[in-house]
């Protein structure tokens, strides 16, 4: 699953790449994806991409319509040209999406297909454009056509973002103490309480703060919190600043490569060469290192999956 250092590091990409250029044309190969519909997809069509955010793990491509064009009645715009011409194309990527940049897509119409994992194709003239792909048969990937990102719910409820200026370890506290006995790795994964971070960077955070992820969130000590802060900042940090610059199509590798525990079941543990472990849920894993987190002993592998929502 793209994470807050993913989603940054595809925000500085198409800053660089999509920015300035115009949408000629959408094709909605996968229904499903699309949340909105009024105003429709074909609304985009004529707007030029003027900004890139992120919002937690939501990408949001701002579109505003060239001055004195015609918006049409319901595309939620105007024709003067202001903020009120603004469009945000809000993308959710979930776990099995991803971004594909391309200078030579096809100018035929897409066809669905079983196998076929393309759920949107933007075009920005000249070949140039992306896809917005889903692998897998759960189909979880999201798109939101919105005058504002706040009209996409899951951008409203999102929590603090752990890398902005204004959180702090005060905030930190404040969020376990409202978490009450909730698990550590549940409460790094909520949104609504911290934005951006997924199952990969949380294990990895419990990892450098030498926690272990079951801990009731309102059972640490004040110098574990201030470390637990410390590692978010740090291990979100390191990631973003690894992925700047890169292309989309290289991102997931180098996440892959820089993990110290997740997705490495069986494999030592790069600080102290124990065994990593894994806990399974019913359609995710965590991991973790037992000397580091979980003073040697193995975690029981039989937790409800409800911990990772």
């Amino acid at each position: 699953m793209p994470e807050l250092p993913e989603v940054e590091a595809l925000v500085g990409f198409l800053r660089q790449e999509a920015v300035g250029r115009t949408v000629t044309r959408v094709h909605v190969v996968a229904i499903s994806a699309l949340k909105t519909f009024q105003p429709p997809i074909d609304a985009l069509v004529g707007r030029t991409v003027t900004a890139v955010d992120r919002h937690g793990k939501f990408l949001d491509l701002t579109v505003r319509q060239a001055p004195g064009a015609s918006t049409g009645p319901d595309d939620g715009g105007s024709d003067d040209g202001g903020s009120d011409d603004d469009l945000h194309l809000v993308v959710h990527l979930a776990r099995a999406g991803w971004l594909r940049w391309s200078t030579s897509l096809s100018e035929k119409p897409p066809r669905p297909g079983r196998n076929n994992p393309l759920a949107v194709r933007v075009h920005l003239g000249d070949g140039v454009g992306f896809d917005l792909t889903e692998a897998g048969t759960q189909k979880r990937l999201a798109c939101y056509l919105v005058p504002d990102p706040a009209d996409v719910p899951g951008v409203a409820r999102l929590g603090p973002d752990p890398l902005a200026d204004d959180f702090t370890p005060e905030r930190m506290a404040e969020i376990l103490t409202a978490a009450g006995r909730a698990q550590l790795k549940g409460v790094l994964t909520d949104q609504a309480r911290l934005a951006g971070i997924g199952n990969a960077y949380s294990d990895e955070i419990l990892h450098a703060a030498r926690l272990s992820p079951f801990k009731p969130a309102n059972g640490l000590a004040p110098d574990q919190i201030t470390t637990l802060y410390d590692a978010i900042r740090r291990v979100l940090s390191e990631a973003t600043e690894r992925a700047r610059g890169l292309a989309a199509k290289d991102l997931k590798s180098e996440k892959k490569t820089n993990l110290a525990v997740h997705g490495r079941t069986g494999q030592p543990c790069p600080v102290c060469g124990d065994t990593v472990r894994e806990v399974s849920f019913a359609d995710s894993s965590l991991q973790y290192c037992p000397t580091c987190q979980t003073g040697g002993k193995p975690l029981a592998d039989r937790r409800l999956s409800r911990l990772l929502k």
